[in-house]
């Protein structure tokens, strides 16, 4: 049994409350404020209940703004997830500052958003093996950034010097893996649901949510 087995893994997702005019503001010219406010508590809802579902350790939600709002006091989790406050800075601080606990305790994680359908039970499950034999995993995202990021160790400079929202994203972050010596897992490039475009890749059963936008 290697040390990931023995401490385990979380899962980190981070999320903004799927508020209209503050949340999937990319889709707001094809689903209207409420459309895509309604579209991005789907897809927060989603990825929740595929983390539970997949049964690999503890589920934590980091959300913005503070989890004290009203929404996040009304909105119904899935039994099992913890709720976080995201710290300030840019992205990267971010996500540094939400792997806290996965830092503190020597447990791997699987970092991931809530932009992403496809980010299944079974995709959670996959890159979690693969972390048994890697020290990383990656599901790019078809735009050039990554829908998942998988790691069996944390280190900052994985969160660095990163074009954030851009194209380059999942080949900088692939980069910073080589600088600190850590072997990384490809697995399959999936899509993001952030621009017009993508919603061509929603799964058939939310296309209703979409025309109701």
């Amino acid at each position: 049994m290697n040390s990931l087995s023995r401490k385990g893994i979380r899962l980190v997702v981070m999320a903004k409350a799927p508020l209209a005019g503050y949340a999937k503001t990319r889709l707001i010219p094809a689903l209207g404020e409420q459309g895509a406010a309604r579209l991005a508590e789907r897809l927060l809802y989603h990825t929740l209940e595929e983390c539970v579902r997949a049964e690999l350790g503890p589920v934590e939600l980091h959300v913005a703004p503070d989890p004290s709002i009203a929404f996040w006091q009304d909105f119904p989790l899935p039994a099992g997830v913890s709720v976080y406050g995201q710290s300030q800075g840019n992205l990267g601080q971010r996500l540094w500052h939400a792997t806290g606990n996965a830092r503190a305790l020597g447990q791997g994680l699987l970092l991931l958003g809530t932009d992403c359908p496809s980010l299944t039970a079974r995709r959670l499950r996959a890159a979690a093996e693969g972390l048994q034999v890697s020290d990383s995993v990656m599901y790019p995202a078809k735009d050039g950034g990554y829908t998942l990021l998988g790691l069996k160790e944390i280190q900052a400079r994985l969160f660095e010097d990163i074009h954030w929202s851009t194209e380059v994203v999942a080949r900088q972050t692939l980069d910073r893996l080589w600088e600190c010596g850590m072997s990384c897992q490809r697995l399959e490039a999936l899509a993001d649901i952030d621009e017009p475009g993508d919603l061509s890749f929603l799964p058939d059963g939310w296309r209703e949510l979409v025309r109701a936008g």
